[in-house]
């Protein structure tokens, strides 16, 4: 079989760590730019809107009206996870708690089926070794003396 647990050498391990750590820093500065850039942005928009209060206006019409579908579409998921959450309670009411249950009537069972076993057959078995044992001592001590 492969191993796949090989070992790289430390000069090649110190290469791969330079550039995860090169692939870090790149994201890391995509994403300050990133933040930057939608910070002036929102900048910008409120500067023309206060130069431009029609449009402003429209803006804010538009955006009332997205935050009303965003509501809807909000509620909508919110019906859905009800709805999910009562199916999982059902599931756990009616299949999970019998299953547990049966479970544990099956280790009772077979609780009570070890300590039958344990009294009627293991016990009486450890007592006859017992005494076996003790009757080839004797037999061994009095064939010694021969």
């Amino acid at each position: 079989m492969a191993e796949y647990d090989k070992e790289m050498p430390p000069e090649e391990e110190e290469t791969v760590n330079r550039a995860a750590l090169r692939k870090q820093r790149w994201i890391m500065a995509g994403i300050i730019v990133a933040v930057i850039l939608i910070l002036a942005g929102i900048v910008v928009a409120v500067i023309a809107l206060t130069k431009y209060p029609a449009v402003a206006t429209n803006v804010r019409d538009i955006f009332i009206i997205f935050m009303a579908f965003e509501s809807l579409v909000i509620g909508a998921a919110l019906v859905v996870l009800v709805i999910q959450i009562a199916s999982l309670i059902n599931l756990l009411q009616n299949e999970v708690k019998p299953i547990l249950q049966s479970t544990s009537e099956t280790v009772n069972t077979l609780r009570g089926t070890t300590e039958f076993l344990s009294e009627n057959l293991v016990e009486p078995v450890i007592k006859l070794n017992s005494y076996l044992a003790g009757l080839r001592k004797f037999f061994d001590i009095f064939s010694s003396r021969k």
